[in-house]
Formats: C-alpha cells, sequence, structure tokens
C-alpha cells in the first residue's frame, strides 16, 4: 500500500472520530424525545424545523440540511442581506484576486531589485521592518477614511497584508541564487534583462512562489475579517450577519467553507511550486 493511500485512510479515520465526537457532543440529551420536542419549538417561534438548536452547537444532521440548503442554490440573490453563499464567495474571491495581483505587480519587482542589490536592501530595510508587523486591519480606518469606499478598502487591506511575504522571500530568493551561475552569465555578456529572466527567475521561482502561498493564504485569512468589519458582502459579511440572526447552524457552516476554500487556494500554489520543482 502507497504512502499516499495509507495517508488517505488515515485522514478519513480521524474524519470519523472527529464526526463521532461532534456528533456526541451534540446529540440532544433527551434522544429522539427531546429532539422532536426541539423542533415543536422552533415551529412555534416560527422557524423552520432543524435550523437552530435551542439547547447548544448544531448536531451533525442539522449541518447537513444547512449544507444542502446553501448548496443546492449557491447563487440567488433576494436583496442586500439576502445572497447564497456562492455570491458572497465569489466577492471575497474577487477582493483576494485583486489585492493579490496588485501586490505581486509590486512586490515582486521590488523584491528583485532589493534582491540584486545590496544598497538597496540596505535603505529599505528599515522601512520594511516597521511596516511588516503592523496589522493590516489596523490599516482600514485609513483606508475608510481615505478611499471613502468599503470594498475598496478591503481590497487595500488585502494588498497590504500580502505584499510583506511576497517582497521578503523574492528578495531572499534572488540574493541566494549561486554566485557562479551569475559569474557564468557575465562571462558570456548576457545582458542584465536577460540574466534576470533566464537566470535569476528560474533559480528564485521556489522562493518567490513560497511567498505567494504565503501571502494567500494569509490574505484568505484576512478578508473575513475585514469583510465583517465593512459588511455589505462576501463571506466574512455572511458570518457576521448569520451570529447577528443567532443562526449558529450557518455560521458554522460558513467556517467550514472558509477552510476548504482556503485549502482549495493552498492547493494551487503548492501545485504550482511542484512545477516549478519538478523542472528544476
Amino acid at each position: 500500500m502507497s504512502l499516499g493511500l495509507r495517508s488517505g485512510l488515515l485522514s478519513l479515520l480521524l474524519l470519523a472520530l472527529l464526526l463521532g465526537i461532534y456528533h456526541l457532543a451534540t446529540a440532544p440529551a433527551g434522544g429522539p424525545a427531546a429532539s422532536g420536542a426541539s423542533d415543536e419549538y422552533a415551529k412555534l417561534m416560527g422557524k423552520s424545523a432543524g435550523a437552530t438548536k435551542s439547547d447548544g452547537m448544531p448536531t451533525l444532521a442539522q449541518m447537513g440540511e444547512a449544507a444542502i440548503k446553501h448548496l443546492s442554490a449557491p447563487f440567488y440573490d433576494n436583496g442586500p442581506n439576502d445572497k447564497g453563499i456562492g455570491i458572497q464567495i465569489a466577492h471575497s474571491l474577487g477582493r483576494v484576486g485583486l489585492g493579490f495581483f496588485l501586490a505581486a505587480v509590486v512586490a515582486i519587482p521590488l523584491g528583485f531589485l532589493i534582491g540584486m542589490s545590496p544598497l538597496l536592501h540596505g535603505a529599505l530595510n528599515p522601512f520594511i521592518q516597521v511596516l511588516k508587523p503592523i496589522s493590516p486591519l489596523a490599516w482600514m480606518p485609513i483606508a475608510l477614511y481615505t478611499i471613502k469606499d468599503s470594498s475598496a478598502s478591503g481590497i487595500f487591506v488585502i494588498f497590504i497584508c500580502s505584499i510583506w511575504p511576497m517582497l521578503i522571500n523574492t528578495a531572499f530568493g534572488v540574493a541566494s541564487v549561486r554566485r557562479d551561475w551569475l559569474n557564468v552569465a557575465r562571462t558570456l555578456e548576457v545582458g542584465p534583462v536577460r540574466r534576470a529572466f533566464e537566470v535569476i527567475l528560474p533559480a528564485a521561482a521556489p522562493t518567490i512562489l513560497t511567498g505567494m502561498r504565503i501571502s494567500m493564504g494569509i490574505a484568505w485569512l484576512v478578508i473575513v475579517a475585514a469583510e465583517m468589519l465593512v459588511g455589505g458582502t462576501g463571506i466574512g459579511y455572511f458570518v457576521w450577519n448569520e451570529w447577528n440572526n443567532l443562526s449558529i447552524t450557518n455560521v458554522m457552516f460558513a467556517i467550514l467553507l472558509i477552510g476548504v476554500v482556503g485549502m482549495l487556494l493552498d492547493l494551487v500554489f503548492a501545485r504550482l511550486q511542484h512545477l516549478v520543482t519538478w523542472r528544476e
């Protein structure tokens, strides 16, 4: 049996164990009778049966019902506060994608320059070290005050949180290129532009992609918190709105969906890293 197959089986066993623990922890204390009473209570309160659970966290059955409900019609739009989960995810991914792209446009070329020039590294490093530790959400009031648009402010926050890992990893990767490769390029009188694209970039690509992978993970994490603050649309706003509606089932479902989307984004960059490493 291959290592991948064994790892997959172990993951399934761990998942079954976690689901079993969760089921035991959230099962109604009185069994089926208590569950029926809870559903009757929900009907009397004007809520759908199984939508909420008055005595604690949602059960696995309620989570399954919520998943089927949201995934069966993910792109409906009934107004500002009632949009499908697919639309909310799309808004979040759009903000993350644009902010991440702008950060890459700035960070990768600047990282190249810093990595190739000790003078620039020494001059810019103090600014990087001061700005890097600042929480991205600390920039939100400044963004809202200057940009005066909540969606654009969210994109700006993603830009701020994405730029530093890409910048630092690009500079490190470029500075770590083997000196003998550069010396050979100089001996062959290869021009600076050609040397950058044909020698430095392929050698530094795995490190650059590592920075991009880290940046994407941080960006997806930050957008949820940013959307909770600015409201409007997005998966973060969905979580906060469902919390205000006291729908813990929908909150739990959204949290799981955030994790799944984050895992898929990470897998994309992991695949790119694998391709770059394999080609080398």
